[in-house]
């Protein structure tokens, strides 16, 4: 049981991710490698505004996402938005320059302002401690990162498919052309979604930052996992990327615990049967279809 909470904490992370990574495959049809360098900012920015402002977690986890989403504007306007109607291999070269760029100026910064490579991030004190469930007793902050995750989720998923701004994104995404007759201003909605899909991934990192260590390299594996759960859910899939992140992260975390040597490559092992059997994601609908 203790495995299948940690698991299901290591999928709140991969749900929060995927999630961003989704949104933004869903209206702009690029994918963005500097998802995992975001979800670095988030937590980079929580640990920076501790010790340059003293502000503590609960600030840092509405401020911090919010730098990140901010961030996500200056990047689509400024930079991805030139290389819609190129090849997509254009903005995968350039989200993934970006992050080799951001990765460096982080640690360059923690080095010179900070004298660290990495840091500690406290939880808050009302998040300490461990809470006894009756058949597991786990950690208390960990508990509330899959039931903040949760409910992230499904919020964003309500919007995008229970709400006019939902419909108007999605009307975005199936016929710009179309939706801009109706005089929806849809480069604004773009901007708009990317900084939400960047939010997403700072937010992860500001609830990653007090279980594994402020790094500027924090997000660079994870992102390769968060890919392939993108692909099991289903490019674009909202409720895909939710429910094969949290799915994903407990069967790693167990058959880490059965089979130590098949953790890493589980995932990709299921990637790639998913893909044999349905091309388009459990989740996901043919690109024809959408």
């Amino acid at each position: 049981m203790i495995q299948v909470f940690n698991g299901l904490v290591n999928g709140a992370f991969y749900a929060l991710l995927s999630l961003g990574l989704a949104v933004i495959f869903g209206m702009l049809r690029i994918v963005n490698f500097m998802h995992g360098a975001l979800y670095m900012l988030g937590a980079f920015a929580a640990f920076a505004l501790g010790q340059l402002l003293g502000l503590g977690f609960w600030p840092s986890l509405i401020l911090a996402p919010l730098l990140v989403g901010l961030l996500g504007v200056v990047l689509e306007r400024g930079l991805l938005s030139r290389l819609y109607g190129l090849e997509p291999s254009y903005n995968l070269l350039l989200t993934f320059g970006l992050t080799l760029l951001t990765q460096d100026l982080v640690k360059q910064v923690m080095l010179s302002r900070f004298a660290v490579s990495s840091a500690p991030y406290s939880p808050p004190e009302v998040l300490s401690g461990v809470v006894n469930l009756g058949f597991v007793v786990f950690p208390k902050y960990r508990l509330f990162v899959i039931a903040l995750s949760l409910v992230v989720c499904l919020v964003t998923w309500f919007v995008i498919e229970k709400t006019r701004v939902g419909a108007i994104i999605r009307a975005s995404t199936e016929n710009p052309v179309v939706t801009r007759a109706f005089g929806i201003n849809v480069s604004l909605w773009v901007t708009r979604v990317f900084a939400v899909g960047a939010a997403l991934a700072g937010l992860a990192g500001v609830l990653a930052a007090p279980i594994y260590s402020v790094e500027p390299y924090m997000g660079a594996e994870l992102i390769i996992t968060t890919f392939a759960v993108v692909v099991i859910g289903g490019m674009g899939s909202i409720m895909g990327s939710v429910v094969t992140g949290f799915a994903v992260g407990v069967l790693a975390a167990v058959g880490a615990a059965v089979y130590p040597p098949i953790a890493n490559t589980l995932v990709f092992i299921l990637m790639a049967l998913v893909l044999l059997v349905r091309p388009s994601g459990l989740f996901g609908l043919p690109e024809g279809a959408r």
